[in-house]
């Protein structure tokens, strides 16, 4: 409990005294209980979490390192519980006229996608139906060598816009630690660039097979209130057409 604890406060840069004066602990009882002097009780210790912003996942191991159950499950989204949030999510990317959407976990592993991703990719000259057909990890598909980036105009900026938000992500998350860590080594540097004139969102331009400039804008949805670590995970995102041109393109 002890090293997972005074991790978990300090990756977050957080001082003893400011956790103290967060949660009313004393500054003495935490450091009591980061050195293994102290054990915190259940309600104390979920108290210190909830002011950390601990993810569920990171409240589980500090539970159990600490000697308690864990207070969140991580169900697999097949099993039967979670027939209404599939129902949920189908119904999300499934709408009349959505557009292009896809379903990805903490891993960036697409769980789901619409036909209107399956149209996009059409477009770019990909084989859709076998790409989606199979397991499919975004941050492969994207920064493996000769890999879906060399179809954006803004390559280098998309490329350092979505490195930087799974970095972000994978400071609470292990395994999407681990898998950047497999892939950085791959991963030639960018040059970061401006893109002038973008909309306020993650907008990028795509080349179609035909030759054309496809322009979309990314939106992600989440689940606001997770009591499972698995949902906790999972965002929706869905790519909008910012033009004219590239919505009659995808209808």
């Amino acid at each position: 409990m002890t090293a997972t604890f005074a991790a978990l406060r300090k990756s977050r840069r957080v001082s003893q005294l400011e956790l103290s004066l967060r949660t009313g602990v004393s500054q003495r009882h935490l450091s009591c209980i980061e050195t293994g002097r102290s054990r915190a009780g259940r309600e104390t210790l979920v108290a210190l979490l909830d002011a950390l912003g601990a993810t569920l996942e990171e409240r589980n191991q500090a539970l159990l390192a600490a000697g308690y159950a864990p207070a969140h499950a991580e169900r697999a989204l097949d099993v039967p519980e979670m027939a209404p949030v599939r129902a949920a999510l189908e119904q999300l990317i499934h709408a009349n006229g959505a557009a292009p959407a896809l379903v990805l976990d903490g891993e960036y592993n697409v769980v789901m996608a619409n036909a209107g991703l399956a149209r996009l990719l059409a477009l770019l000259g990909l084989p859709a139906e076998q790409l989606l057909a199979q397991p499919l990890n975004l941050l492969r598909v994207v920064f493996a060598p000769g890999g879906l980036r060399a179809l954006c105009v803004d390559e280098a900026w998309l490329c350092n816009e979505m490195w930087a938000r799974a970095t972000r992500e994978a400071q609470h998350l292990p395994r999407l630690r681990a898998l950047l860590d497999e892939l950085r080594p791959t991963l030639q540097p960018w040059t970061a660039v401006e893109t002038g004139g973008q909309l306020p969102v993650l907008a990028f331009r795509l080349r179609a097979a035909d030759g054309r400039v496809l322009s979309l804008f990314s939106t992600i949805t989440s689940f606001g209130t997770p009591l499972d670590i698995t949902l906790a995970s999972l965002k929706v995102e869905h790519l909008f057409p910012a033009d004219e041109d590239t919505r009659r393109a995808l209808a």
